[in-house]
């Protein structure tokens, strides 16, 4: 026969009778995440807004045309019946440089600035990216799209953004992308066709330019203050210079690439 201790049988009882009127613990409420705050898009005076305009001269030995060859793909080929030439320095007729990339590098700090609702563009064209050399501001959309009758492929290699790499039909969609950080520059290669080369600058504000067929740019809008202005070229690196935009004011810069 089984003996129960009293005193012991009066404890486990006890417990369990405690342990029956405990009330069943309550799931914990889940913390609902606060949305994220809206930036406070900084908003320029246009009353006293600057522009600075310049130029972008080259000097020295004008570098010789390099043809490409093209003859791996038989339809780039029939586009380009005189050939494809290499578009890494563009000296225009008036001894200018084209596709030169120019911004404001400092000076602009604490400020945030609303992307631009209208995309930029880059095309598939002539088995060739067009433009060569294109500006974008940080979470601004760029459209990718192909004009020509064969595939292409777009492939960014991006160090500071994400790199990407896509391939393109004929009349597909245009491909959408943005860029979330800075990063000056950008290289752009096709994988499927080794000459394609295009140049990307995504910046965080929309004081950038890239020159033409005459050399010169010209930035508008800028509020009043100090900064510093820099230059790129595909093949002979960087320059820099420091402005001062006045109220209202024209600031006019100069820079000079030289050849070998």
């Amino acid at each position: 026969m089984l003996k129960i201790n009293c005193h012991s049988g009066s404890v486990v009882l006890l417990a369990l009778l405690a342990g029956c009127s405990q009330a069943p613990k309550e799931p914990a409420a889940k913390t609902e995440k606060s949305p994220a705050a809206a930036p406070v898009y900084f908003k320029v005076d246009s009353t006293t807004a600057g522009t600075l305009t310049g130029k972008i001269s080259f000097t020295g030995k004008k570098p010789s045309r390099r043809k490409i060859d093209i003859s791996e793909d038989p339809m780039c080929a029939k586009m380009h019946p005189t050939g494809l030439y290499d578009e890494s320095v563009v000296v225009n007729p008036n001894g200018t440089l084209a596709n030169v990339f120019v911004y404001i590098k400092q000076g602009l700090e604490g400020k945030t600035f609303e992307p631009p609702a209208e995309p930029v563009t880059i095309d598939q064209k002539g088995c060739w990216f067009r433009p060569r050399v294109l500006g974008i501001q940080t979470g601004q959309l760029l459209n990718v799209i192909n004009s020509d009758p064969v595939t292409h492929n777009i492939h960014p290699l991006a160090q500071v953004n994400r790199a990407w790499n896509q391939s393109q039909d004929p009349g597909a969609q245009p491909l959408k992308r943005r860029f979330k950080e800075r990063e000056v520059m950008i290289r752009v290669k096709c994988n499927i066709h080794s000459w394609m080369r295009a140049w990307i600058g995504a910046v965080e504000h929309p004081y950038f330019a890239v020159t033409g067929t005459d050399g010169t740019f010209e930035i508008r809008n800028i509020p009043t203050g100090d900064y510093t202005v820099e230059v790129w070229q595909e093949q002979y690196g960087t320059q820099e210079q420091k402005i001062s935009v006045k109220p209202s004011g024209k600031e006019d810069v100069a820079f000079t690439f030289k050849g070998e």
